[in-house]
C-alpha cells in the first residue's frame, strides 16, 4: 500500500511517498512543489502522515538548522547506474559542496560519462535525503536542481556551504 504526506517547509509543502512493507513503511520519493519528476498523487493512496514520523522529525531538526542526515529506511530504485550515483550523493557531507567533476572521479567515470552522472543527479526521487543539490559545477556556478536553482541555492545558504547575498 502506498501511503503520502506533506510537510510543511520553507521551501513549500515537500511531498512524502512510501510503501507500507513487512519490514515497516519506506520512503519512495521526497520532492517540492514544482519539482522535475515529482510524483502525483493518486487516488488509490492513502494519506497517512504516521509512516513519515521518523523523516518528518529529520525534516523538522533540519530546516532547524541541525545538521542532521536521513538515516532513513527508503525503498531502492532506479538503474544500476543511478544507485551507485546517489549512493555517492548520500556521503557529501552537511554544509559542503562537490563539482560534478570530483564526484565522477570518486566514482571511477570517465570524463565523457558526466552528462550520464548529470541525468542520474536529476532523476533522484529523494531530494534532501540524498542530497544532490550539494553538487555544483566547476566553476562555482549553480545547476540545474530537480526542485530549481533557487532553492538550490536556498539549502546550500542554510547549510552554511554559501553565504547569503547581500542586500
Amino acid at each position: 500500500m502506498t501511503a503520502w504526506t506533506t510537510f510543511t517547509s520553507p521551501l513549500g509543502d515537500l511531498l512524502l511517498v512510501g510503501e507500507e512493507t513487512e519490514a515497516g513503511p519506506t520512503l519512495t520519493a521526497l520532492s517540492m512543489p514544482g519539482a522535475r519528476n515529482a510524483p502525483a498523487v493518486l487516488p488509490t493512496w492513502r494519506h497517512d502522515a504516521a509512516p513519515f514520523a521518523d523523516v518528518t522529525a529529520r525534516l523538522e531538526a533540519y530546516f532547524a538548522g541541525e545538521p542532521t542526515g536521513f538515516p532513513v529506511a527508503f525503498t531502492p530504485a532506479g538503474t544500476d547506474f543511478q544507485q551507485r550515483v546517489w549512493n555517492a550523493l548520500e556521503a557529501i557531507p552537511y554544509g559542503t559542496t562537490t563539482t560534478y567533476g570530483t564526484l565522477a572521479a570518486r566514482l571511477g567515470l570517465p570524463r565523457e560519462r558526466i552528462q550520464a552522472l548529470g541525468a542520474a543527479i536529476g532523476a533522484n526521487p529523494l531530494l534532501l535525503v540524498r542530497p544532490c543539490h550539494r553538487v555544483i559545477g566547476a566553476d562555482g556556478t549553480m545547476r540545474g536542481y530537480a526542485g530549481g536553482v533557487d532553492r538550490k541555492v536556498w539549502l546550500l545558504t542554510h547549510e552554511g556551504a554559501l553565504q547569503p547575498a547581500l542586500m
